[in-house]
């Protein structure tokens, strides 16, 4: 199953990197969470015109964990109590690095969410990997059912993207982003709960500042 789930990653990433392998990976102080993601190695060479095209238009972020996905998967592995017995929705999921810690810490039902096919069929293989089972949705809005939590990495990037806030609140009574882009999330009730320091994988040598991963949570009122 895993030679499957790697071919057709591969065949997905061909399209946009002609050179990338995709590779099982295991996470820094994760549990042991892996996670399948762009060679550490891949040819830093200028891309061709079409990959170029594809990068931008069809960007995969599903080949890295990005920092604050990582910095929340430590965090829900090592609070467990954040999603046990609960109903999680991870939207914007990418790799589904976030969507995976949480079924590993005991939540009861895990959906993974994200508009990208090829980000579904990562979730899908790396909840395989790591032998847990999270369900697959595309449409956030296209979902009509309510959740205990949901959580979020790195989707706050673009600020038309903030109006999602008030939308989780309307799905779930608590609400836990993880964001290495914005400062000062000045959305009520959304509130700074803490920041710590991560890392994108396969490394980026992203600027200092974008290594900072700060919490914010919501909760209904």
């Amino acid at each position: 199953m895993s030679e499957l789930y790697l071919n057709r990653l591969d065949a997905a990433i061909s399209k946009t990197l002609s050179q990338a392998r995709i590779v099982s990976t295991t996470l820094p102080d994760c549990h042991g969470l892996q996670l399948y993601l762009l060679n550490a190695d891949f040819p830093q060479a200028a891309l061709s015109p079409e990959e170029m095209y594809a990068a931008l238009h069809e960007p995969a972020y599903w080949i890295f964990c990005w920092a604050s996905g990582l910095a929340l998967a430590r965090k829900i592995l090592n609070e467990p109590e954040l999603v046990r017995r609960k109903t999680v929705l991870d939207f914007g999921a990418g790799s589904g690095v976030v969507a995976v810690a949480a079924a590993m810490a005991g939540a009861k039902r895990v959906v993974a969410c994200d508009i990208d096919p090829a980000s579904l069929l990562a979730c899908e293989a790396n909840a395989a990997l790591n032998g847990v089972t999270v369900e697959l949705a595309g449409d956030f809005f296209g979902l009509t059912e309510h959740y205990d939590l949901i959580v979020a990495a790195d989707v706050l990037y673009d600020r038309a993207n903030h109006g999602f806030l008030a939308a989780f609140l309307e799905r779930a009574p608590e609400v836990l982003v993880a964001d290495s882009r914005v400062k000062n999330l000045s959305v009520p009730p959304y509130e700074l709960q803490e920041e710590v320091e991560a890392e994108t994988l396969p490394d980026l040598n992203e600027f200092d500042e974008f290594r900072k991963v700060r919490f914010y949570r919501a909760r209904r009122p």
